[in-house]
């Protein structure tokens, strides 16, 4: 299972992965749901409150972020690979996005997920 989506977002690339990795700009874009983020190779992270976990496995400042990433209810142990890949057009930057590994009965969930949780409170964001 793959989830692929390909956005535009009304932001440099900069503040996108910036917004992405710290925890006070991220629980701003969501309306103030808690996140914990260490913004390094291996840092972990607790998002939306704790109902997300991760970790980041690789960061290529400004132009790639690369998560194993979990919702707290999954069974334990089960991880998904998910990766943003900024490129600037621009005012706006499009966000390569790629999710797999996540459990099939969850698919139509995170895909619309991502959409509510992440893209549209990104373009609302002030700059």
């Amino acid at each position: 299972m793959t989830i692929q989506q390909n956005v535009d977002i009304h932001a440099t690339k900069e503040q996108i992965y910036e917004t992405l990795l710290n925890s006070e700009k991220f629980s701003a874009m969501t309306g103030g749901k808690t996140a914990n983020i260490e913004a390094k190779s291996g840092g972990a992270l607790s998002l939306f409150d704790g109902m997300i976990e991760a970790r980041n496995i690789e960061l290529i400042q400004n132009k790639r972020i690369v998560q194993a990433w979990r919702v707290k209810d999954w069974p334990e142990g089960q991880y998904s690979l998910i990766r943003f890949e900024l490129d600037q057009n621009g005012a706006n930057t499009t966000i390569h996005f790629t999710q797999t590994g996540h459990p099939e009965e969850a698919e139509a969930h995170l895909d619309a997920g991502w959409h509510k949780m992440y893209w549209e409170p990104m373009n609302k964001m002030e700059r």
